[in-house]
This record gives structure tokens, sequence and C-alpha cells, in this order.
């Protein structure tokens, strides 16, 4: 249990609010829990934006939980339990035996489900009966009620409501609704009368979206594959590093795996061949070795290290060009950063070096420099460390912001500096028709935004209504048909000819990352059924 807490919070009790309205402190309090269940129990693996209340009983021998799923307070997990993701085990309900989840279930207050039985022969007494477990098994999609009871050996099929105070003793087929000790099936959940959810809510508009990308998927990142095997951006683009990257992201976040046709094996050889031995950067195709003014290579740092990531490799070499920095060098350059003139070059750097940091086995002296050179420079007024310009007003700053936190303060859990100043100055921005309205505002610009109002929010509700109201613009703007069928999203979503208003993977793979982003600050993301795991992976992941 964790011993900074003396009672279960809000938290153990509704643990799906967890990860919308958690601060730092909290959310660094249950990594460190999950991280000692992690160590001790054998055979476990947590996924992403798990939550673990310290106040339930998890003394499993197995226990694996797909991404987004929690066990609440007070409830009781022995034995092998496994579930895929969106899973739920609710306050004061048992998992015991061999279970296995699908993805998808909600499993009610107070409810067992008993995955193993006793013997009751009337020549011995029960206490000395074997123990016999045939396992539980539940689908997809499946809403078990409160005050149910399972026994050993059922399978529920995937989409089955069971009724609270239910006793299910015998396998259940799919959507069935069921009520009753014991329980039996009602009708098909399928029937009318059922009520279907407005195909106005947003929820719905999500759903729908997420539907049509996971179902195009494949035949957009082909468009962009050449006869030579190599990735674009779009056909007839140069091959590049990045729309490897972008491939292997857009491929992980909607297929769950690496892009058709392609072997994780084979991605991850190709990719970590890219990387120079001596300095740890990557080189655009076709360029010399790397150096710190090569934006591409520090953007690099980035999209490969996490495609690696994605891949379940990593970075064959150090990125000696950062680790092998001093402290004093890293002052120095840093310091010499055109914050002023060219905030989001000077952001793009702090990305790139936060990130080398990250993917760097061990703590690092580097790592106490770089925050404490951001925490002494921020502005107290503006929450940032660039300065408005004339010719374009708060973007260089606010764009500047959000690149130099993404590597830093997003990536490592820490608390922003000024998170009510940063939301004054994001907000201001947002409002600029130079660059935001019904048919302007890039990914980009919309990312620069959304993503310090998403990451300030972890720490304060300072004007959070308007924050909310904007993203929600900005979601009906996306949904309103801005996909283009097979072919994605463009970077720029206005009409015009130039490159950055064609389809492509860049602006796919950063529209669906923004997409989750805006919905996760109006509390909806469940619905899109995805999660960045990438470049633009929101929290920091649970390492076992």
């Amino acid at each position: 249990m964790d011993t900074e807490t003396t009672r279960p919070e809000r938290f153990d009790h509704c643990p799906w609010e967890f990860w919308s309205r958690s601060d730092t402190t909290q959310q660094a309090r249950q990594l460190a829990h999950q991280k000692e269940l992690l160590g001790r129990i054998a055979d476990a693996s947590f996924g992403e934006r798990v939550f673990v209340s310290p106040w339930a009983a998890v003394h499993a021998d197995t226990l694996h939980l797909g991404d987004r799923s929690y066990i609440g307070g007070h409830a009781v997990v022995t034995d092998e339990v496994r579930t895929g993701r969106d899973c739920t085990v609710n306050p004061y309900a048992t998992v015991r035996g061999r279970v296995t989840f699908g993805d998808g279930v909600r499993v009610g207050a107070h409810t067992s489900l008993l995955g193993f039985n006793h013997g009751f022969a009337p020549d011995t007494p029960v206490h000395r009966q074997p123990l016999t477990s045939q396992g539980i098994t539940v689908g997809d999609d499946v809403w078990i009620g409160s005050h149910v009871v399972v026994v050993d050996g059922v399978t529920i099929g995937d989409h089955c409501v069971i009724g609270a105070g239910a006793v299910v003793t015998k396998d259940l087929p799919a959507w069935s609704v069921a009520a009753g000790n014991p329980a039996r099936r009602l009708r098909d959940r399928r029937d009318a009368g059922t009520t279907p959810r407005r195909s106005s809510s947003l929820d719905a508009r999500l759903e729908q979206f997420a539907e049509r990308a996971r179902e195009q998927a494949p035949a957009l990142l082909e468009r962009c594959r050449d006869s030579a095997g190599t990735w674009t951006d779009r056909p007839g683009a140069a091959p590049t590093v990045r729309a490897v990257c972008d491939a292997v992201e857009i491929a992980a976040l909607l297929l769950d795996g690496p892009p058709p046709g392609e072997s994780g094996p084979q991605l991850t050889a190709r990719l970590a061949e890219l990387q120079d031995p001596t300095t740890g950067l990557v080189p655009e195709i076709g360029r010399a070795a790397p150096s710190w003014s090569d934006s591409d290579a520090m953007y690099h740092i980035l999209s490969v290290g996490y495609a690696l990531d994605l891949l379940g490799s990593r970075f064959p070499h150090p990125v000696r060009a950062v680790t092998e920095l001093s402290p004093e060098e890293l002052v120095r350059r840093l310091d010499a950063l055109p914050w002023r003139t060219e905030a989001w070059r000077s952001g793009h750097w702090v990305d790139g070096v936060g990130t080398a940091l990250h993917f760097a086995a061990g703590p690092s002296p580097l790592t106490d420099t770089l925050f404490g050179w951001l925490l002494t420079r921020a502005d107290p007024v503006q929450g940032m460390w660039g300065a408005r310009r004339s010719e374009d007003g708060l973007r260089q700053p606010v764009n500047g912001f959000y690149r130099a936190t993404r590597g830093t303060y997003a990536q490592f859990g820490l608390p922003l500096p000024y998170p009510e100043r940063t939301v004054d100055t994001v907000l201001t921005h947002s409002k600029d028709p130079a660059w935001f309205g019904p048919d302007r505002g890039t990914a980009c610009d919309v990312l620069d935004v959304i993503h310090p109002l998403w990451l300030c929010a972890r720490q304060t509700t300072h004007r959070l209504g308007e924050g909310r109201d904007w993203a929600r613009g900005q979601l009906d703007r996306i949904l309103n048909d801005r996909w283009h069928d097979d072919a994605g999203f463009s970077f720029a979503l206005e009409p015009g000819e130039r490159p950055a208003h064609r389809p492509g993977l860049q602006g796919t793979e950063m529209w669906l990352a923004v997409t989750w982003l805006l919905a996760e600050h109006l509390g909806a993301s469940e619905a899109l059924g995805y999660r960045p795991r990438g470049v633009h992976r929101p929290l920091p992941p649970v390492r076992g």
C-alpha cells in the first residue's frame, strides 16, 4: 500500500477519473506503485494509462493489464488475471483463479469472478478437498453489473450485458442480455428496444471517425510506399526518414502492429542502420554525417527513437552528441539559442536534447542541468522562454514552448513552472485570426495550442472552460469531413495547392494525435479507441 496516503483518495473509488483529473504528484505516486507491483509479481505487464489502487489487494502470480485498464480500491485480484484494453475492475470486486478478459470489459462493484472451484465429495471435509480451475473467459465489450457472481468454467461471449445480482453458471453466447439466479438469456442486445447513441453526439462522431481511419489505414499507408519499398510522405515525394517513422506510428496507432507488408524486425534493422555510430544522430537519407545544426537530425532523435520503441527496440548507439556533453557545455549551448527571435528553432533543439536524455540508460547530471536552466529562464509573466514578434505575434514563443516542454516536462512527467501564465499566453494566441479560423490552422499550429493547454490542465483548472470551448471548435473542424478517403489528412486543412494541402503521412500522423489531445481535453478520448504512443505520447511510459 502507498505509505504516503493514510486513507483512500477519490480515485481509489472513482478510478476512471484518475488520468483526467489527477495532478503530477498523484501520477508519480501511482507510477511508483505500479513499478513496485511489476517488481513483485512474477509475470506482470501494464499497458499505458493503467490505474491500480494502492488500496486494492493485488496478490496475483500473473497480472497483465491492457491500456487504460484499472483496478479500483478494495478489489481483490489473485492468481492468473489477464485483461485486454479498456477493462475495469471496480471497487470491492473480486477476480480470482484463471480469468481472461477481452477488450472493453466492465466489472461492477462487489462482483465476483471465481475462476476456481472446491471439490465437495462426501467422504472428505471441504477444507481438504482439492482445488480445480477451468478458468473464466470474458469476450470483448462486456458489461457485468454489480453484485454478480460468475463461477469457474464459464465463457461469456462478446458484447454481453449481465444484470446486477445475476449468478452466471453456464456459458452465454455473444450479444446476450442476461439476468437472474441462475442467469438466463433474456434477449439479444441488438434487438429493438435498446437505446442507440445519438449520431450527433461527440462520442459517436469520434467513434465513427476512428472506425473510418482504421478501415482505410492499410490503403493510405500503401499509397506512400514506392515500387522500391521505400516510404515517402505522399506519392511522388522523395523518400525520407520521417516518412518511415510516420508509417510505423500510424500503423501502431490504428492497426496495432507494423505497416502491412512490412515485418517488425526488418523495419527495426532499417531504422537502426541509419544511426551514425559516432554522434548517435540520424541524418536525412542521402545527406552527410549529421550535426547540431541539422534540424532534421535533431527531429530524428524523436521520430526514429520512438519508431524503434514502437517496434520493441531502441537505438543501437547512445546519442553521444548529447550524452557526452558536459553540464557546462550544455548551459553554453542553451544560452546561445535564439529564443527571442527564433523560439521554435530553440525549442526544437531542447526537444531533441531532452529526448536523447530520455532514451539514455540511467540518470544523468545533464537532465538536472537542462531542467535547472529551463526553470530559471522561464518568463514568470508569460510562462514561456521566447518573446512576441511583430511579424507573427505569439506564434514563435507558443511553438517553442510546445517543443521544449514536449521533450522535457511532458516526457519526464514533471510540473511546469508557471502553468496559469502559460494558459493565458496560449489562449491569447489561439484567438489570433492570422493563424486560426474555420479554414485556417495547420497541424503544428493546433498542436502548439492544445498540447500546452492539456499539459497545464494536469496542474490547474485556470480558464479550463475557455480551453475546452476552443478544443471543441477545433474537433468540429477536423471531424467535418477533412479526412481524405484512403489518403488521410493533409498537414494544412484549408483549401490550397501547396504540398502542405495534399494528404500524406505527416499530416495524418499529426492530426490523429491532435484529435486525441483535443478529445482528451474534453474527456472524450476513449471514444477514439486509440492513444498516441510515439512522438506525441501524452505521458511517460511505465517501464517494468
